[in-house]
């Protein structure tokens, strides 16, 4: 048996070391650990493409143009990229020249194929600018932006039926591919018509159609603003067979056609 003495110091050996213990383990708690200094080797450096990416992202076009010059002369995406800046800047001979450099260097590069396209189209040269887009889907044919491009240049043609084809094929590859935007990346879209206000019946005709009904009547209600007149043929086309009995459609119906 543990007398009563031997127990008490026991306790109290028990006791201070575990004061100890505590001492040191709040000591070790609240001692910052030391803050490493920064490895200056470590730093990101961003390739000439890279630079260049990020001054298309600000729009700087003519310091992207640099930086990508600084890149290898031989990639297909570099001239490519080079192409796009131009193309932005608005002077489509350089634009052009920098693509078919691209397509030298790549001629299954179906990227700058479609981007040419995109010139001869702004050329308003439809014809060209169809062949190249089907050129390119005969090399990338599950991209939804080809498509769009293509049923735009039908569109600027009157080739409505054609259009409507094209642009169903788009949608059932990307959903979205009409509302996407920006200019970062190696595919132009191009959505520049001159008359807006049937296009955007056309448009919410194809919405319409494939069951987005909030986006086909935002389209209708910009047809009419951009001056659509023919009412009548809004309330007797097939597409809009489960539109007509919507509010949202009959107020539609009660605006009168302006142009902004």
């Amino acid at each position: 048996m543990v007398s009563a003495r031997t127990f008490i110091v026991s306790l109290a050996a028990v006791t201070c070391a575990f004061a100890q213990s505590e001492q040191r383990l709040a000591s070790n708690s609240f001692t910052p650990s030391p803050t490493p200094k920064p490895d200056a080797s470590a730093a990101i450096k961003l390739t000439p493409e890279q630079r260049g990416d990020v001054y298309m992202a600000r729009k700087m076009f003519r310091e992207a143009i640099d930086s990508y010059r600084d890149g290898p002369q031989n990639s297909a995406v570099t001239w490519n990229k080079i192409g796009i800046a131009y193309h932005q800047l608005g002077d489509f001979g350089a634009a052009r020249r920098n693509y078919e450099k691209a397509i030298k260097v790549d001629k299954k590069y179906a990227d700058a194929v479609n981007n040419l396209g995109t010139v001869y189209y702004a050329e308003k040269r439809y014809k060209n600018a169809i062949s190249r887009y089907r050129h390119a889907l005969d090399l990338k044919p599950d991209t939804a932006s080809f498509w769009s491009n293509l049923g735009t240049a039908y569109y600027s043609r009157g080739k409505f039926p054609q259009m409507t084809a094209a642009y169903e094929k788009a949608l059932s590859i990307d959903p979205d591919v009409f509302e996407h935007r920006g200019v970062v990346g190696t595919e132009l879209q191009d959505r520049s018509v001159t008359d807006r206000a049937r296009y955007h019946y056309e448009m919410a005709r194809m919405y319409a159609k494939s069951g987005k009904n909030e986006l086909a009547l935002q389209y209708l209600r910009k047809s009419l603003e951009e001056g659509l007149k023919d009412k009548v043929k809004m309330t007797s086309v097939p597409e809009f067979a489960g539109l007509r009995e919507t509010p949202e459609f009959q107020e539609l119906m009660t605006l009168e056609p302006r142009v902004l």
